[in-house]
């Protein structure tokens, strides 16, 4: 679930652009990311499995107030920009298929994803996004339905490519953005504290006769799910390349521009593919960037929190869920233009991600808080790279 969030609305409008401007030169960008992410995100899995508590419950618990209080505020902040800008991306990309109302769209996209996270129960509603995760396959299928050259394609993915111009770091830069997300961190340490509940299991911190096998279930979990996600991107990439780029499009800004654009170049069938997969991947991510937030503020405050609880035993964790989603929703109506908002949510994921995964690294290397069962060497050093590699993007984001 969490690696099919990773790719939203915003996501497939930054992979578009990378292979319509750049064609199949920057494919290899998904394989680079692939270990980094996967790394980050077994790590954030490791602090609630072990701990049985989230990201920000142990920063409150262990660190400074005001560290906690400045990563939970840049989160809402990034959250509800990027809520906005999905929202926005799926009720365009409705109107492109059936016609009406954008606006219309938008608000029932909110309201109905709002209804399902507080009166659908926890197990079915995680059994609802597993199975909404398929959706994704129709980027599958728009690279085979848009007969993308299989040599080009291979020697793109596996050979990497770079020229030393603003345009190429900008867009790597949009890449690790994207797949490297903070609210991903959140999700997913939440949802390990929720299938603790769920399974009525302990913290690995007080049982750890137990680690092994669950540990094990988490790095096989991680990679699947981040190989997921980084296959996706990789199709979409593909798609666009063999379409967008091989017919001179090249400027693409949003998902609904890629999704119009391929209409009469690959034809009906595959732009309505590529736009039932953004209603769909918004559907995915919606509920993971409201449910992030809804862990870090429940957390910080000391409210009783997760989707296994029923709306009148945690309304402030509901209250928060509505809140950051209409606050999202909201952003839709006062005028600010759907590309800014993208431009934006991913400015303040960048500023976010570095040093929140310098914290997250510290928590998860701290015996205080994780025991025996702190990071082994091999996966801490590929976690600090992530966090080099990451530092380093957001800082040419605002050098180039």
């Amino acid at each position: 679930m969490t690696g099919a969030a990773d790719d939203d609305p915003s996501g497939i409008a930054t992979y578009s652009q990378v292979g319509a401007q750049f064609g199949y030169g920057l494919a290899w960008t998904m394989l680079f990311s692939f270990p980094l992410m996967t790394a980050i995100q077994a790590i954030s899995a490791r602090i609630g499995s072990v701990t049985g508590r989230g990201i920000a419950s142990n920063l409150r618990r262990h660190y400074s107030p005001w560290l906690l209080r400045a990563v939970v505020l840049l989160l809402i902040v990034a959250n509800v920009f990027n809520l906005g800008a999905d929202l926005g991306a799926m009720g365009a990309a409705l109107k492109l298929l059936l016609g009406g109302s954008q606006h219309l769209y938008t608000i029932a996209f909110g309201v109905i994803s709002v209804l399902i996270q507080t009166y659908v129960s926890y197990e079915r509603y995680a059994a609802m996004l597993k199975w909404a995760t398929l959706s994704l396959f129709s980027y599958v299928a728009v690279v085979f339905a848009a007969q993308v050259p299989l040599g080009t394609a291979l020697h793109g993915a596996l050979v990497p490519q770079l020229t030393l111009d603003s345009a190429h770091a900008m867009a790597l830069v949009a890449v690790l953005g994207t797949t490297i997300s903070p609210y991903l961190f959140f999700w997913q340490a939440g949802q390990e504290v929720e299938e603790l509940h769920r399974r009525h299991l302990k913290p690995l911190f007080v049982a750890p006769k137990a680690a092994s096998g669950e540990l094990a279930r988490i790095r096989l979990d991680t990679i699947v799910g981040m190989g997921f996600s980084n296959l996706i991107a990789l199709f979409i990439i593909l798609a666009t390349a063999a379409t967008l780029n091989a017919h001179g499009v090249t400027d693409i800004q949003t998902s609904g521009q890629a999704a119009e654009a391929l209409r009469p170049i690959a034809g009906p069938y595959t732009f309505a593919l590529f736009t039932i997969g953004i209603v769909a991947t918004g559907m995915l991510a919606i509920p993971v960037l409201a449910g992030s937030v809804a862990y870090a503020v429940s957390e910080t405050f000391r409210w009783p929190e997760g989707l296994d609880h029923r709306p009148h035993e945690a309304k402030a964790f509901y209250a928060t869920i509505a809140t950051a989603t209409l606050a999202g929703l909201a952003l839709n109506f006062v005028g600010i233009d759907e590309i800014k908002a993208l431009y934006w949510s991913a400015v303040l994921n960048g500023v976010l991600a570095a040093p929140l995964m310098v914290v997250i690294m510290l928590v998860a290397t701290n015996r205080r808080v994780m025991g025996q069962l702190t990071l082994p060497r091999s996966l801490a050093v590929v976690g600090w790279l992530a966090t080099a590699v990451m530092a380093a993007a957001t800082a040419g984001f605002f050098l180039l």
